[in-house]
């Protein structure tokens, strides 16, 4: 059943084209291109196209369009839980919510996203308030996930390409996230 609820929204998100509400005032924001790889035993499934990321101080707003510029997903967090807001096969915007974003995307695409700690690991941090582990060479170990500044800008040094990577589990396929960001604005 999850399967065929993924395969029904992944056609409605890539067939519609609606229009989203402003995001609300954002500490910071980073935008850029992303793409995404879930391998299971039997099969593979892509997906990419662009992001932007407005982490707000007590959440973030992720914004996820297809290539071609149609919305795919917002992902909203606050202290009340998450909300992920989709075009339905009717084109019209439907809203599912959850504890956490993480959960709420495994729900919905039957695969995790590192949606709860990508605010700081977008910067190359870890989320303070969790349990993390570093490595020598600069990755982080969090919530399962192992985090990789690929490359930095040459201004600044912030990171410019990530990859976000998470083995396969129980009932979970093998994910990477790859993210190509923007040049910062001066």
């Amino acid at each position: 059943m999850r399967a065929a609820a993924a395969l029904a929204l992944a056609g409605a998100l890539l067939g519609a084209c609606a229009t989203l509400a402003p995001v609300r005032e954002a500490e910071r924001v980073h935008q850029g291109r992303f793409s995404v790889t879930a391998v299971w035993p039997e099969r593979t499934e892509n997906s990419s196209g662009r992001f932007s990321l407005a982490v707000h101080s007590d959440g973030i707003t992720l914004d996820l369009s297809s290539p071609f510029g149609n919305t795919l997903a917002r992902i909203d967090t606050d202290r009340s839980g998450a909300r992920l807001t989709a075009p339905g096969a009717n084109g019209e915007l439907q809203q599912l919510r959850g504890p956490n974003a993480d959960a709420l995307a495994e729900q919905v695409l039957g695969w995790p996203l590192p949606v709860s700690g990508i605010g700081d690991w977008i910067v190359g941090r870890p989320e303070a308030a969790r349990p993390y582990r570093t490595t020598e060479a600069g990755t982080i170990e969090q919530d399962g996930w192992t985090i990789r500044v690929l490359d930095r800008f040459g201004a600044d040094g912030a990171p410019r390409r990530l990859s976000f990577e998470r083995p396969a589990a129980a009932n979970s396929p093998a994910v990477t996230v790859r993210l190509v960001l923007d040049e910062p604005a001066a």
